[in-house]
């Protein structure tokens, strides 16, 4: 086989667009019907390993339950127009749904690929209740350059009103990393069971053994 090469494959039957390098997963555009944005997950790295957390997609022993929403690698914002469309999972009570926006995935334009990159090129739109904010077109771009892998994004975004993205903490680009990727703390934790099944415990992650630095050179909690 040769090395270094990429395929997009288009599963429309099963919401999603699987990136494979070397003829392996390294990462699948995805747009369930209980998700409400469209993500990245999982991210896969050259070694075979997952750095994105499973939870709440797939059933893992010993990951943090909190943020359901936190989903592979996403990008959308906390308040827009006043609607929320970050803190989203498919778990918010019927009763306040209508404070809360979803992504919808509306098309891939391109999926393609020449040499060690492959381009795909995706619309979506941002709905809250009856109202559609902003029209969404982006554009993913994977290298597979041996041991390192590329993700590019660039995403437009086409106001369909006045719009206004109020200052927040929430947003614009993320990634849920998995457990050992974590900073460690001592705070008590509520971890997934051999099930998946979110259990309380009194005790830190020992998992988490991850730290983090910042272009400024700062780390740990003051990145925060």
């Amino acid at each position: 086989m040769k090395k270094n090469t990429v395929e997009l494959v288009n599963k429309e039957n099963e919401r999603k667009v699987d990136v494979l390098f070397d003829g392996r997963l390294f990462t699948s555009y995805i747009y369930p019907q209980n998700v409400m944005k469209p993500v990245l997950w999982p991210i896969i790295t050259s070694a075979g390993t997952e750095i994105t957390r499973k939870y709440p997609l797939k059933k893992a022993g010993g990951e943090r339950s909190d943020h359901p929403h936190h989903i592979g690698v996403w990008l959308n914002f906390g308040d827009v127009n006043g609607f929320d469309y970050w803190n989203h999972p498919e778990a918010i009570p019927a009763e306040k749904k209508d404070q809360y926006g979803t992504i919808f995935h509306r098309e891939v334009v391109k999926a393609e690929t020449k040499k060690n990159v492959g381009t795909l090129a995706v619309k979506a739109e941002w709905i809250a209740g009856a109202v559609k904010h902003l029209d969404e077109e982006t554009t993913f771009t994977f290298s597979n350059n041996g041991n390192i892998r590329i993700i590019d994004r660039v995403t437009k975004l086409t106001a369909k009103e006045d719009i206004l993205f109020k200052d927040n903490k929430e947003g614009m680009f993320a990634i849920r990393v998995t457990s050992e990727l974590e900073l460690p703390s001592d705070k008590e934790i509520t971890l997934t069971d051999s099930h998946g099944v979110p259990t309380k415990v009194k005790a830190k992650n020992t998992k988490a053994i991850g730290d983090y630095l910042s272009s400024e050179g700062l780390t740990g909690e003051d990145v925060w």
